[in-house]
């Protein structure tokens, strides 16, 4: 029982990973003692994560930059991990867009971009990452949280009507791997995060962008009174990833303060 909740010594990859919630639960693995590679499109910000990340919190944070919503960037990440690992044990899929224009002016370059990376991306990543999870259940099941939103249970506050969409399918896409790869030992999951201290949340609610920012304000329109931290999204991402929730397949976790329950 001690060690129902480890995942220590588990290589994990985060895609999104260098700000933001795939930042949290990256900083919540490599403390939990796992190997953490991170992946986002900018190189310069993604290499600032790992190398910050790894002085913080110990163990061994690797910067894999990548445009994951194409899937020539996709292949190359898959081709740089497999040069570096024989198997993969977990694999967050964060990585996200978003796209805000009024319903009138809403442009299909916008809801392209959002529905490639937000689904597209995470199913053809996952795909093609099949052979080293499928190396990982030597030991024990392969772990596949994918990052929904809770805009992807119940409309959202924003126009951003592209967003929700492509997370509700990200949920249902979570079901379908699940009943799938369970087969196999692949143990696939969804998180659905509510208002966090991201740079997502703060251009949506008029910050710029800005996360060292007073959230109290945000977090007084939620049902807890606050927004979401590093240790509610990683300790809900560790227990998807560790023994405690080997029984728990395709479920979709609203992790949001009770914003969905109390709509």
């Amino acid at each position: 029982m001690k060690d129902l909740f480890s995942i220590k010594g588990k290589v994990a990859l985060v895609t999104g990973g260098s700000r933001g919630i795939g930042e949290m639960i990256a900083a919540g693995f490599l403390a939990s003692g796992a190997k953490v590679y991170i992946s986002s499109r900018k190189a310069e910000v993604c290499d600032a994560t790992a190398e910050r990340l790894t002085k913080e919190y110990g163990g061994e944070c690797i910067s894999l930059p990548s445009d994951l919503s194409n899937l020539g960037g996709i292949e190359s990440l898959v081709t740089e991990l497999s040069n570096k690992e024989s198997h993969l044990d977990i694999l967050i899929n964060n990585a996200g867009a978003a796209w805000g224009a009024p319903l009138d002016e809403y442009p299909e370059n916008g809801w392209d971009k959002v529905m490639d990376t937000n689904v597209k991306g995470v199913f053809f990543l996952t795909q093609r990452l099949l052979p080293l999870l499928r190396e990982g259940v030597k030991n024990d099941p392969s772990r596949v949280v994918n990052i929904g939103s809770i805009d992807g249970l119940s409309a959202g506050a924003f126009e951003n009507y592209a967003y929700g969409p492509s997370k509700a399918a990200l949920h249902h896409l979570t079901r379908i791997l699940a009943a799938t790869l369970i087969k196999e030992k692949i143990i696939v999951n969804a998180i659905a995060p509510g208002p966090f201290p991201t740079w997502m949340l703060s251009t949506g609610v008029g910050f710029g962008g800005e996360t060292d920012v007073d959230w109290s304000q945000v977090g007084e329109g939620n049902p807890s009174g606050r927004v979401g931290d590093m240790e509610d999204i990683a300790g809900l991402a560790i227990f998807l990833c560790s023994r405690a929730s080997e029984y728990t397949v395709g479920q979709t976790i609203a992790c949001d303060g009770g914003s969905v329950a109390s709509k």
